[in-house]
């Protein structure tokens, strides 16, 4: 298709007009990220917004994946020396891949199969013959095609029934009514491999199963293939074969005669040989492909989330990475994350070195003006907390507990090694922890998404259609809250839009070599940057106390002289207009109106001359669990606080204070009725929670938050 073409059913199916779709991939085939346009280009996609932008470069992706199968078809078909006007016709106006491989499926080049060895045999003609149904003695007609290869009429059917049922295999007509079958009828099933059942205990749920395959959601259809893959559990997706059988009698029976009972036999082996695998494999990638689809969206929204956690920001900090018998491994951090100080305590058994660790902290906190302490949330954490909250510092110092997901990754990583090589992984990790508390973006784009610990099955779905979901997610949260150019690692300037890793490395060489940016305008003197990726990156990067105010704000340095001339009309400089409420006010945004410039653009100006460089995250809240440390302590029925770590499609898992995270269930989240959890809890949310049940021996524990009031929830300071 034409991109004209491709641009109307874009725009038809998304609803949106046809000059959005067109601008819209003009700016990305001319290398501009969705971030950027989403941001600084409002005029020309009617401001449309991420979501929005990456639905029509997904479609646009899509297209072009189409067309070119549709050419690689067109010659294909045109070497064989087949293609006439009608079937170009078709090719040309098939919109999705299904439809276009069924039309080429007569095309396609095969194997030798039952129905080729029967042509071979010369019985295409008796196949003809028979097809059309207006033959009432076919087996007489069968005598004619008896030869060295055909032995007896038996074998000469036969072979045309091969033959037939092939061709009704290749029928564009019946597999479109099929694929409708399939797509309102089908049923998944599963049952347990013979003698797999002791060993797939954790399948057992699935060994006798069946849902209609439309109803089955995604986390249990890839929990069931999952246990398929390792060899538990057989799967199967049908429709009810009766009816299969009356749909396609219903396209091929003509008549009421031998060649139709002949037909009929065709159809029935068709469907059981060819049909009903071809479209259950056809079934099985779609339902996957929905599958992936929705665990990837699961897993990009809980990461956007975790990306976007409230930020301590700059605080001189005091990490703990907790242990037991290893000890509590101690960092001490400035305000912008450098490493002062590291050593270990030993407040827990067997050492039990509680007065020495009090002591060593207080010295710590003291020495370094600690103002706030980050204490990971595994092995030991409950009760170095515990320890910490005994401690009498002289000022008062807010703890809180960090996830501490994937931080033994980035320990090991070579982003680590590279920040910390004169140090071992434990203190990586508990600097990992600190810098989490100050800015949890800044620390968690150097991990990879995966090893976060959030999502449902990430390991179960497309492994490439995933990384690049969460690398947009990534990317999308960077240039949201925009990043400080001259404190930034390198791994955080690689997400800024139109950066990537060289310019990124490029940027922190030339700091270290030149200094501290002064201007935005410095950016062009960074080896490679050009004019395209200044554009692309220029509005996300910020320069604090840069000596235009502007320079740490989100407007764009293309926009700068709309606020000069505001700044002059008003008869002020630009600091004093950003500083300068009033002023503000006295503005007349139609008045700065141009054809490049709309009011969408200048709407987000004066937005940001209020708040230039506000970081759009929200503040930080301290919390504190009840007293249960166990399993053990739980009781059925005892409302305790928690936060919430994962949200999956099925529920949400929360953190209670003990070694293992509860399940509030989709059906327990609320009242009413709830389709998505992710519209009722958000990840590192605060709630509380009813104890329904507790299963020591499956290390289970169910929860509730029906009829629990969620106004406590904010945890105690």
């Amino acid at each position: 298709m034409s991109s004209a073409e491709n641009i109307i059913l874009i725009a038809k199916k998304l609803g949106l007009h046809e000059w959005q779709v067109e601008n819209t991939i003009r700016l990305m085939d001319g290398g501009a990220t969705i971030p950027f346009i989403s941001r600084y280009r409002k005029e020309m996609t009617g401001s449309l917004d991420e979501v929005k932008l990456m639905h029509i470069k997904t479609e646009y992706g899509r297209l072009k994946e189409l067309d070119a199968r549709r050419e690689a078809i067109i010659k294909s078909i045109e070497e064989q020396e087949k293609m006439t006007p009608e079937l170009l016709e078709k090719i040309q106006a098939a919109e999705i891949m299904s439809e276009l491989e069924d039309i080429y499926l007569p095309y396609r080049p095969k194997r030798r199969t039952r129905a080729t060895i029967a042509k071979e045999k010369g019985l295409e003609p008796l196949a003809e013959i028979i097809f059309k149904q207006q033959e009432t003695y076919p087996s007489g007609r069968a005598e004619e095609f008896l030869n060295d290869q055909v032995a007896d009429t038996e074998e000469a059917l036969a072979g045309a029934c091969d033959i037939i049922a092939e061709w009704i295999n290749e029928d564009e007509n019946a597999r479109k009514k099929l694929r409708y079958l399939f797509d309102r009828e089908a049923v998944i099933y599963s049952k347990v491999v013979k003698g797999k059942e002791a060993e797939g205990i954790k399948f057992s749920d699935y060994y006798e199963w069946s849902e209609p395959l439309k109803k089955c959601p995604s986390h249990r259809l890839l929990a069931i293939r999952r246990g398929e893959d390792e060899g538990f559990l057989k799967l199967s997706i049908e429709p009810d074969e009766e009816h299969a059988l009356e749909l396609l009698n219903s396209v091929f029976i003509k008549e009421n005669n031998e060649s139709s009972s002949l037909v009929t036999e065709a159809v029935k082996d068709s469907w059981k040989r060819l049909l009903s695998s071809s479209m259950e494999t056809e079934f099985r990638n779609i339902s996957k492909e929905k599958a992936d689809i929705d665990a990837i969206n699961v897993f990009a929204d809980n990461l956007r989330q975790l990306l976007l956690s409230s930020p301590l920001g700059e605080k001189n900090i005091l990490a703990i990475d907790p242990g037991f018998r290893t000890g509590c491994k101690i960092v001490c951090l400035d305000r912008q994350g450098n490493l002062l100080h590291n050593e270990t305590i030993y407040p827990h058994a067997p050492q039990n070195q509680t007065a020495l660790s009090i002591k060593k902290l207080l010295t710590l906190v003291n020495a370094y003006k600690i103002e706030a302490i980050a204490i990971g949330n595994g092995t030991a954490s409950r009760e170095t907390e515990d320890f910490i909250k005994y401690v009498k510092f002289e000022s008062d110092i807010q703890v809180f507990v960090v996830s501490e997901a994937g931080a033994s990754i980035y320990s090991a990583s070579k982003v680590a090694r590279d920040e910390f090589p004169d140090y071992d992984v434990t203190v990586r990790g508990a600097v990992s922890i600190g810098r989490r508390l100050m800015d949890p973006l800044a620390e968690l784009v150097k991990i990879d998404p995966k090893s976060i610990g959030v999502g449902q099955y990430q390991h179960d779905v497309d492994q490439q259609k995933l990384q690049d979901s969460l690398d947009d997610v990534v990317m999308s949260c960077v240039n949201a809250v925009g990043v400080e150019v001259n404190t930034a690692s390198s791994h955080l300037l690689t997400y800024v839009s139109g950066l990537g890793p060289q310019l990124a490395q490029n940027v922190v060489d030339y700091r270290s070599e030149n200094g501290p940016f002064r201007s935005r305008k410095e950016l062009l003197k960074v080896k490679r940057m050009g004019a395209k990726a200044f554009e692309q990156s220029a509005g996300f990067l910020r320069i604090r106390n840069a000596d235009n105010p502007l320079d740490s704000s989100a407007v764009h340095p293309e926009s700068y002289h709309v606020v000069e001339k505001m700044a002059k009309d008003l008869g002020c400089d630009v600091k004093e207009l950003v500083s300068n409420d009033a002023k503000r006010k006295e503005i007349s945004l139609e008045k700065y109106i141009t054809p490049v410039t709309g009011l969408p653009t200048l709407k987000d100006i004066m937005d940001e001359l209020s708040k230039p460089g506000r970081d759009p995250r929200s503040k930080i809240k301290a919390f504190s669990f009840a007293d249960v440390h166990d399993m053990e302590d739980l009781v059925q029925g005892m409302i305790v606080p928690g936060i919430v770590t994962n949200v999956t499609k099925f529920g949400a898992f929360v953190d209670i204070g003990i070694k293992q995270d509860g399940l509030v269930h989709i059906s327990n989240l609320s009242k009413t009725y709830v389709s998505d959890p992710s519209t009722v809890v958000k990840l590192h949310q605060h709630v509380m929670v009813k104890v329904l049940a507790v299963d020591i021996e499956r290390k289970r524990i169910q929860l509730s938050m029906k009829e629990v009031d969620q106004k406590q929830a904010t945890g105690k300071s």
